[in-house]
């Protein structure tokens, strides 16, 4: 009830404001020790899943917070995992307001933020200082300045960097706001990337005597070939797994919206069946061997049951938090089969 009368004021203002205003009121919540009062109940689910011990399979996804800013107040709500970032090596404003979209009625978000964050430095001193002892994902990204070419560099910043303090680290090739970062999904450009990270990985894993997972993760609009051919750079990489998926570029299932052509990536329940159909050929083409991470379109308890048959060993959330709040972390947590 106390989350659905904030929600009724929050979307009352424009979708970002909304955004910066309920996380700063989340954080409130928690220093002062109200933060339980949105809290649901919810089941024990542990599940070990690269070398690592989840509460409950149910994560945050990237983007929400992307600092690391609010990183206590959305741990205590239950979740089992929470992924922080996307970071780049630089702050970055991201691209102009308006850039984020609610479609209420969808259950749905349209967003091109453009990887606006404070940048790598400021994220690791937030990571220092977090109360949570849960596990923690950083996802990391390039600047927009920093030409295709020369991506591996800004990778290989951010992971120096956020090393010690993640639990396991993104890489995130697949956000469709930054420029010809797609195209390093494919092919030889994603081999070399893949390899010079992993390489990286290893050699910080043996300098500080700590194993952290590499993980990557891959857009919706892909084809069966596109998947296939990622999965086998998956394989030979060495990389410990995969989180599928980010926004789609399909304005499937909000075609009647007013808001359906604004430029970004989609998100919510219209990407529920893309993302769960890359999943599943994802999980099919790497085998047990390589977890993944299914993420797109949970609003509904259903669709963690539906990703957890398409092979997935971890799911996370997002819009469908932003519209359903807490519950639906229970709900999820709920549907997962032990």
């Amino acid at each position: 009830m106390l989350f659905r009368l904030l929600q009724c004021f929050l979307f009352l203002l424009p979708a970002e404001a909304s955004h910066d205003l309920g996380l700063r009121g989340l954080r409130w919540l928690e220093r002062l020790g109200w933060i339980g009062l949105l809290k649901p109940s919810i089941p024990a689910r542990p599940v070990t899943v690269f070398g690592l011990l989840f509460d409950n399979p149910v994560g945050l996804a990237a983007g929400l917070d992307k600092n690391a800013d609010y990183l206590d107040a959305l741990g205590a709500l239950g979740f089992g995992f929470v992924e922080v970032g996307t970071v780049t090596p630089k702050p970055q404003p991201g691209n102009p307001r308006p850039r984020l979209f609610r479609l209420p009625a969808e259950r749905a978000l349209i967003n091109r933020m453009g990887f606006n964050n404070k940048g790598v430095d400021h994220l690791v001193a937030q990571l220092r200082r977090r109360r949570y002892r849960g596990i923690v994902g950083v996802n990391i990204g390039k600047n927009l300045s920093t030409p295709v070419e020369s991506a591996v560099d800004d990778y290989l910043h951010c992971l120096r960097k956020v090393y010690a303090e993640a639990d396991y680290v993104v890489v995130n090739l697949s956000s469709p706001n930054t420029p010809g970062l797609r195209a390093l999904q494919f092919g030889e450009p994603l081999a070399r990337l893949l390899a010079t990270l992993e390489s990286e990985r290893q050699r910080l894993a043996l300098a500080t005597a700590r194993e952290v997972p590499l993980l990557l993760k891959i857009a919706p609009d892909l084809t069966r070939e596109e998947v296939e051919g990622i999965a086998a750079t998956v394989r030979h990489s060495g990389i410990a797994g995969v989180i599928a998926t980010n926004t789609t570029l399909s304005r499937s299932g909000v075609e009647g919206s007013a808001l359906a052509a604004q430029a970004g990536g989609l998100s919510g329940a219209p990407l529920a069946a893309s993302a769960t159909a890359v999943l599943h050929q994802m999980t099919a083409a790497l085998g047990s061997a390589v977890p993944v991470i299914g993420v797109g379109g949970i609003v509904e308890g259903r669709q963690v049951a539906e990703k957890q048959a398409a092979g997935a060993a971890l799911v996370q959330v997002y819009s469908g938090f932003i519209f359903r709040g807490p519950v639906l972390i229970a709900e999820a947590v709920q549907a997962w089969q032990a």
